[in-house]
């Protein structure tokens, strides 16, 4: 079909029998509908009756907020539904069998990208009609439904041919979605930067920047000025064309390297005493199957393999300076304004927020493919005939887990450090005697406590969820929903709050993002088996994120009138503590029922 070969082919037939997608269009014509209502309750004009010039004005609101995160969101999923489609057949070593049939290097590429996009690619249809009615309440025009439409399929392809170019690179789960995520944040702020250039001017800076940045391209099209036909059209036009040109060339850069790739690795090497050799017992026993001199396993085996192997890709280090080199630009975009004294209101969230945000997506993904990686492999069912016993497998895994996402880890905290002791200079204890730097110190071991308990959230729940899911490739894209929700709904939050600074006029939407956050957990919890304490954990947790985020923008940071950080920090560390010990307590208890050495006695 297409021309695109059986796998595409098979993907297209199989997805409307698949009831999958038909949830996942529901729930984003429900995230149209809660966007819908809070924009209008965010006007304040709910307590009385609506004009049909209100409506027009709203409409724009509405269109604005949710194209933008529909953008975001797509983008997102999208790079990484391809990166795991590709990446978990080679775990499951099935991509080498792609590799000898009589299928061309186009028909496997193209096929396993665009399939794995296409129930992501329906979901602006899903919405258009909803979109359409905005065009008809007025304040919206059809050619910016269409532009932005246009815009997220571009978005989306270009995403997808990024995530499946660094499958087919690397012969790992988790180096593809490392570098997949770092190489979108990076094309980001690497476009970004292009607008400070001093030798092409500003307009000519500006024209540039909508032609390669997606966010700022989009920004032209919801200003009802930028989309007019005496200039608008030509920046978004090239737009559509540059991310079109880089979706063809990612693809066909995967078709030309598929075969240059892979197969990857190296094949290990029988080193066993020679038959010809005296066969003595000693020489029997220093006999093995890896190439070299054999290695002494220290300790728990689950943790040796972690970090004195190359369980998770050859060069790590590749993921390593794509990490800091995003963090770099980061921060001197961040840091920069408050080196050279300039007030920023909430100057900690230019630089705290999106590194943290980033970490945590490369946490989770690590921990989730710590299990999926060893469960494609069939390396898990050997657990079934050894005498490990499931401390060691889990405490194993995690310690393995954190100390290979330590450099993740550490950035965030230090910087928050670092945010700590500008404040202690901004309002020097002299200035305020009566508090002393208590206020900042506090606010600031407070922080470093809720971020050390997220974090150990993030691993467990990547564990968590991978043992119990059934498919690799569904607990790779639930664990990270489940974190980048969580993250950009504490921000939508605040953003909330933000808006006019009351809450009479959003609790409306306050009770339907909390109602969404507490089912999405309970289901990403839970599973197809459900717990008490799991339960509960589902209700505390997007509770606590609501309760802290409500502290911290009423609260006034950075001024003395902002309130005592324990009682926000209590509450978010005892409910994510909680969450942690009612994901470990019945996997340490029931491992072996989990992982069927026995029956629980079901006999």
């Amino acid at each position: 079909m297409f021309g695109l070969g059986p796998i595409f082919e098979r993907e297209w037939r199989t997805l409307p029998r698949n009831a999958r997608p038909q949830w996942l269009r529901g729930a984003w014509i429900g995230l149209f509908t809660v966007i819908a209502l809070t924009c209008w309750l965010s006007t304040t004009e709910w307590n009385r009756s609506g004009t049909y010039l209100d409506i027009s004005r709203l409409a724009p609101l509405i269109f604005q907020v949710f194209a933008t995160v529909q953008l975001v969101i797509l983008v997102f999923f999208a790079a990484l539904a391809a990166a795991s489609a590709v990446a978990l057949e080679k775990d499951r070593r099935t991509f080498i069998l792609l590799l000898i049939t009589d299928l061309s290097d186009r028909e496997i590429v193209l096929g396993k990208i665009l399939g794995s996009l296409l129930p992501l690619m329906q979901l602006p249809l899903a919405v258009l009609p909803l979109q359409l009615l905005l065009v008809a309440a007025g304040g919206v025009g059809l050619e910016q439904v269409l532009i932005v439409t246009g815009m997220t399929w571009a978005a989306m392809l270009a995403g997808g041919g990024l995530g499946g170019l660094m499958a087919l690179w690397r012969e790992r789960t988790f180096p593809a979605l490392a570098l997949t995520a770092l190489g979108i944040v990076l094309y980001l702020l690497v476009t970004r930067a292009l607008a400070f250039l001093p030798a092409l001017g500003e307009s000519a800076n500006q024209w540039l920047v909508t032609m390669l940045d997606p966010l700022a391209a989009l920004r032209v099209v919801l200003d009802p000025s930028g989309v007019s036909p005496s200039g608008g059209y030509e920046g978004l036009l090239a737009h559509l064309g540059w991310m079109s040109f880089v979706a063809l060339f990612l693809l066909g850069a995967g078709v030309v390297l598929l075969r240059v790739w892979n197969p990857s690795g190296e094949p290990i090497i029988q080193r066993e005493v020679p038959t010809d050799a005296p066969e003595e017992e000693s020489d029997r026993l220093r006999a093995h199957s890896g190439p070299g001199k054999p290695r002494s396993v220290f300790g728990n085996p689950i943790l040796w393999r972690e970090t004195q192997t190359r369980a998770y890709g050859r060069r790590p280090f590749i993921i390593q300076i794509g990490y800091l080199l995003v963090l770099g630009l980061i921060l001197y975009g961040a840091l920069t304004p408050i080196l050279t004294g300039e007030k920023l209101p909430f100057a900690a969230a230019y630089g705290l927020v999106p590194v943290a945000v980033l970490s945590l997506l490369l946490v989770t993904a690590q921990a989730v493919t710590a299990i999926t990686s060893e469960k494609d492999l069939g390396a898990l069912d050997l657990l079934l005939v050894t005498d490990l016993t499931a401390p060691e497998f889990v405490f194993g895994k995690l310690l393995g887990i954190l100390r290979n996402t330590l450099l993740y880890i550490v950035p965030p905290l230090v910087l928050a450090g670092f945010y700590g002791y500008m404040g202690l200079l901004a309002n020097p204890p002299a200035r305020y005697p009566e508090l002393g730097p208590s206020m900042n110190a506090s606010a600031l071991l407070c922080l470093l406590g809720g971020a050390a308990v997220v974090f150990a959230f993030t691993m467990v729940l990547g564990v968590h969820i991978a043992l119990r899911a059934r498919n690799s490739r569904g607990a790779i894209l639930t664990a990270l929903g489940a974190i980048f929700f969580l993250t950009v709904g504490t921000l939508v939050t605040i953003a909330l709050i933000l808006v006019n600074g009351r809450f009479e006029y959003q609790w409306a939407s306050f009770l339907g993002f909390l109602a969404a956050g507490i089912g999405g957990l309970w289901w990403v919890l839970n599973g197809d088996r459900p717990s008490n304490a799991l339960t509960l954990a589902a209700w505390l947790c997007p509770l606590a994120v609501f309760y802290a985020a409500a502290n911290l923008v009423v609260g006034k940071p950075g001024t003395v009138e902002t309130g005592d950080p324990l009682i926000p920090f209590l509450v978010v560390g005892g409910s994510f503590g909680f969450a942690v010990a009612a994901m470990l307590v019945p996997l340490l208890s029931e491992f072996d029922v989990a992982m069927g050495r026995t029956s629980g006695g079901a006999d």
